[in-house]
């Protein structure tokens, strides 16, 4: 480990693990180009691949030479050995979820969305699980056709080393939606939780009142996304009628959370009748169900305690780095302002407790 990290880690109070390594719950492994994808396709997609000149469907979410995309000592991030020289080995990382975003789940034939994701999932499982143990990976699914996605998680849930499911916040198709409810019933089967990724598949504008014109914009409008997300999951009944589902929200920020669900549960006291199935307040709900990462962690630090008093629970907030995507917050490992009694559920506890797969064989 870097020393000044050391130091750093140290005075946060992470000795508090007993010499345990931090759970990272969202890293982002880089696919350099289709070529990369395409041994993992069958000769049909193969073919179309060429016939058609794709090169790339890079995310739209993280334009390559944005600076937020990748912070300058990360730009190579499309091999293992990346992830472990800028993070694993010198950041004393236990075990990592690989969240890779390469854009398939925003190709608009459901057929070639189904092929490349399938590639996508097969590339992570050989070029990053096989390759360091300490990897575990997310199911991305082609959430354009709910057989498709099932199908995905059928077929690489019996590999343990996917711990979760995961879609971008901004789909095509409200999350609650019950024509979606076969993928959360095929999650609950196999212990998957659902993870939600910031990122949008350009169906509709990224925000509620039409299409900004600048990055900063659209990055910082993907709150509303995951309030839009989170109301549809709660207000549809999917939290009540899956009560065993965790939802997942990845580089969401954490502040919006609260004052969106007051007003929410506000509103419900007077209108449950319209939706009988939500019978518990939705905060009750949310904090029963749903986690997120702190990166981004958007609350300076004199309020942390304000925002943590207002969730209400330490069993929310999960550590991520967010690697390679940069926050501008260097070598600074957590935010700042947080407790040190909070950090051995936020950099570990939470975590395990969450995914039932990272505990087989790790002590907690």
């Amino acid at each position: 480990m870097l020393q000044g990290q050391q130091v750093a880690l140290e005075g946060r109070g992470i000795s508090t693990l007993n010499g345990r390594g931090m759970i990272d719950v969202d890293v982002h492994p880089v696919v350099p180009n289709m070529a990369a994808l395409t041994p993992y396709m069958d000769e049909y997609w193969r073919d179309q691949v060429v016939e058609r000149g794709i090169n790339t469907i890079a995310s739209q979410n993280y334009p390559p030479n944005a600076p937020k995309t990748a912070r300058a000592d990360w730009k190579q991030a499309s091999k293992v050995g990346d992830l472990q020289a800028q993070l694993l080995d010198p950041w004393g990382v236990e075990m990592a979820i690989c969240t890779p975003l390469y854009g398939t789940q925003m190709v608009m034939n459901a057929d070639m969305a189904r092929a490349f994701t399938r590639a996508l999932n097969d590339w992570t499982r050989a070029e990053w699980l096989d390759r360091d143990s300490r990897l575990r990976a997310s199911i991305v699914l082609p959430m354009h056709d709910t057989e498709h996605a099932v199908e995905e998680i059928e077929r690489l849930a019996p590999d343990r080393r996917f711990v979760q499911a995961q879609v971008l916040v901004m789909g095509e198709t409200p999350a609650g939606k019950r024509q979606h409810w076969p993928v959360y019933a095929a999650c609950v089967k196999h212990g998957l939780p659902l993870a939600i990724h910031a990122g949008s598949c350009f169906r509709h504008p990224v925000t509620s009142v039409g299409w900004p014109s600048w990055y900063l914009e659209e990055y910082s409008a993907q709150a509303q996304g995951f309030q839009s997300t989170l109301g549809s999951l709660i207000t549809e009944g999917v939290l009540s009628k899956f009560p065993e589902l965790k939802i997942v929200l990845l580089e969401s920020g954490v502040t919006w959370l609260m004052p969106f669900l007051y007003r929410l549960q506000k509103t419900w006291k007077g209108t449950r009748f319209e939706i009988p199935w939500v019978d518990r307040p939705p905060i009750e709900l949310v904090r029963d169900q749903v986690r997120l990462s702190c990166q981004p962690f958007d609350a300076p630090p004199e309020v942390v305690p304000r925002v943590l008093d207002m969730l209400g629970s330490d069993d929310m907030l999960m550590w991520a780095s967010d690697w390679p995507h940069w926050q501008y917050d260097g070598d600074q490992a957590i935010p700042p302002g947080m407790p040190a009694s909070l950090l051995p559920k936020l950099l570990r506890g939470n975590a395990l407790a969450t995914y039932a797969r990272l505990r087989e064989g790790v002590a907690a």
